[in-house]
């Protein structure tokens, strides 16, 4: 049997219900389970088929057991009667003490991949969490089996296999995951693998939402904040996107901490950035050599790191309070927010509000955008000091400007609950939109452009849908883009060009310019959709009138020079070139072609009283001689025209 089939038979039975196990069995996957191995992807994919050569066969001899020990049990029923009921009794015991041991098992293998995941530095350590995955999985753990089928999806290890996942999210629906509810909702969206079925995405999504599913919650967000396939509803929009946002700030909240500016070798390692894998002892090595050296900066990272606490440095609130001083006496912004902190939350002192005040006033003065979000913390909840919702408007809207995520999520609840400002649904979804955009979810982003980068372009295509049907403009665009290439192999060709029409339509919404221009592309040349220059002469005039884009400018003076869907007007359509290469200098070489085959045939025009001729002049006309295309022959012309020009300059 071939490898793709018999991952696709393993995937479909890991949904069935676990049958009885033989404790021989049982015992096997122990020893199994403690062996440690080195494994690589083609270790996993080969794993897969021997589980299942395992489980069918398996199968099959308890079915065939379970048979005869149904008979030879009546037999023993109404030979031994009331003594064999006790005899099932203990047999019951016995094989449901064995499916809770196997099921235990399967949980010890998830948590064990989770914590190998957690930790990977590498491809290899993510393989092995994999390869754990795989075998709780085959054991029935249902989030393992979840891991599995995303790692099908998107391509995980050159796994992409969207049949299977399918196939396996199907089964997981059945269980109630829903997880899985929202990913068959997302492949129903595009039509990838699935009947193209947006009525029953919505339902999938639903059902995601009601399980807890944070992405399906988002997704029902911006549909209907944008009306798509419901009826376009802000409150609704407000109610699903606070959700997501209450999740995250939560989680921004529970990792309080001085955060991390792009300064030093020590911040790389310690956050893990740039190729470089996190490491504590070498992040605390360098920030001690810096801060000797009388770097500011390192004295105040240091303070972090005894702050939070980790394996290079112990949490230590005196030895936090020690560094921020340092940093502080300085002038540190992030030193004095650190004392700040401290005070605020009484680590290592006593609480003291107005201490914390002090520190983050000082540090807010410097521009830094956590003790800005701070201060608007203290009067918003009266922390110490008397409520202020204008001050703390104010101090929250300073900190948002430099993209601090709880200063955003705070302004968002002010304008939801009319909170200090008057009430306004629309920017309160628009600012817990903006929150929920810094989930985790967004990583994808990374591992989609590698992806791309490395030729998986099915892989990275769908991990960017996927964050463009969360409503990120930038995952619309890319993934339009890709569609248009028609390089991807997951959907059919006759599909890719409306699929990125509806794609770059929704970037375009949400104020991308260019996607805006693309929209006026597809009508202007029929992809995707019949053509229509009023539609793409309506589009460029958007473009060019609200993002000032000098293509739009100059694909709207053409179509006015040519009368293309719209009045012809010579004079429109020199004012449009020349705005384009005013507001572009990109624009500028391909501008003075332009004005130069308009001025010439202006001239020919008026040389030779087109105007005034009747039907004997036809064969002067460009269309008729030349062509459609005939302004591109003439421009063609002019090009050699002057370079000949030049040649004979130099000469």
């Amino acid at each position: 049997m071939k490898p793709l089939s018999l991952l696709i038979e393993i995937l479909i039975i890991l949904g069935v219900t676990i049958k009885t196990i033989r404790a021989e069995k049982h015992n096997k996957r122990q020893k199994e389970r403690n062996v440690t191995t080195q494994v690589s992807a083609n270790e996993i994919k080969q794993y897969l088929p021997h589980i299942l050569e395992q489980r069918t066969s398996s199968n099959v001899i308890n079915k065939r057991e379970n048979l005869l020990e149904k008979q030879k049990n009546q037999r023993k029923i109404r030979i031994k009667g009331i003594q064999n009921k006790d005899i099932l009794r203990n047999k019951n015991h016995l094989q449901k003490q064995a499916e809770k041991n196997f099921t235990d098992e399967g949980d010890q293998l998830f948590k064990m991949g989770i914590k190998v995941l957690q930790q990977s530095k590498g491809q290899k350590q993510k393989e092995e969490a994999y390869l754990l995955f795989a075998k709780a999985a085959d054991m029935g753990n249902l989030k393992a089996m979840e891991k599995m089928a995303d790692a099908l999806l998107f391509g995980n290890f050159g796994m992409q296999n969207i049949t299977a996942a399918i196939q396996l999210y199907e089964s997981l629906a059945k269980e109630g995951s829903c997880k899985a509810q929202n990913a068959l909702g997302f492949l129903s969206s595009y039509g990838i693998g699935m009947e193209y079925d947006q009525a029953k995405a919505l339902i999938y999504y639903t059902f995601g939402s009601a399980g807890g599913s944070i992405m399906s919650q988002m997704i029902l967000g911006y549909r209907y904040l944008s009306g798509i396939n419901v009826l376009q509803n802000c409150e609704v929009a407000l109610s699903y996107y606070k959700k997501v946002a209450d999740h995250i700030a939560d989680t921004f909240e529970k990792s309080e901490g001085v955060p991390v500016e792009k300064v030093s070798l020590g911040q790389l390692h310690l956050i893990g950035r740039k190729g470089l894998d996190q490491d504590y002892h070498k992040a605390l090595h360098y920030f001690l050599k810096a801060a000797k050296a009388g770097s500011a900066n390192a004295m105040a990272f240091i303070g972090k790191m005894y702050l939070e606490g980790n394996a290079a440095a112990p949490q230590n609130n005196a030895t936090a309070f020690k560094y921020f001083s340092m940093a502080a006496s300085k002038g540190n912004a992030i030193g004095l927010h650190g004392l700040g902190l401290l005070y605020f939350y009484g680590k290592g002192v006593p609480v003291n509000y107005a201490e914390a005040l002090k520190y983050f006033q000082k540090a807010a003065e410097k521009g830094w955008p956590d003790a800005q979000f701070q201060l608007g913390f203290m009067y918003y909840s009266g922390s110490g000091i008397w409520k202020d919702y204008k001050l703390a408007f104010k101090y929250f809207y300073l900190a948002s400007q430099s993209g601090q995520p709880l200063a955003i999520y705070y302004l968002a609840e002010m304008y939801a609950t009319g909170t200090g400002v008057v009430r306004s649904c629309r920017t309160a979804v628009e600012l817990y939109k903006g929150v929920c955009e810094l989930g985790h979810w967004a990583e994808k982003f990374l591992t989609a452009y590698f992806a791309y980068k490395d030729g998986d372009i099915d892989s990275s295509l769908v991990q960017y849908a996927l964050l463009a049907e969360m409503g990120y403009e930038v995952a619309q665009s890319n993934s339009a883009f890709i569609l248009e290439s028609k390089k991807a192999n997951i959907l059919e060709k006759e599909k890719m060009y409306p699929m990125a029409l509806l794609l770059w339509n929704r970037a375009a919404i949400q104020g991308n310019a260019f996607a805006r221009v693309k929209i006026g592309d597809y009508h202007y040349y029929g992809y995707g959709t019949k053509k229509d220059y009023q539609t793409a002469a309506t589009h460029y005039s958007i473009a060019a009138d609200k993002y000032h884009n000098a293509q739009a400018m100059f694909n709207l003076a053409y179509m006015y020079e040519h009368g293309l869907g719209i009045a012809k007007d010579i004079h429109l359509a020199r004012r449009l070139y020349d705005m384009a290469a005013q507001t572009s200098p990109d624009a500028y070489i391909p501008v003075f072609f332009a004005l130069m085959k308009l001025e010439t045939m202006h001239l020919l025009r008026d040389i030779l009283f087109f105007n005034q001729f009747t039907m004997r002049w036809n064969w002067l006309k460009p269309d008729n001689t030349v062509g459609p295309h005939w302004d591109l022959f003439v421009i063609g012309l002019i090009v050699a025209g002057l370079i000949l020009l030049l040649r004979n300059h130099r000469g």
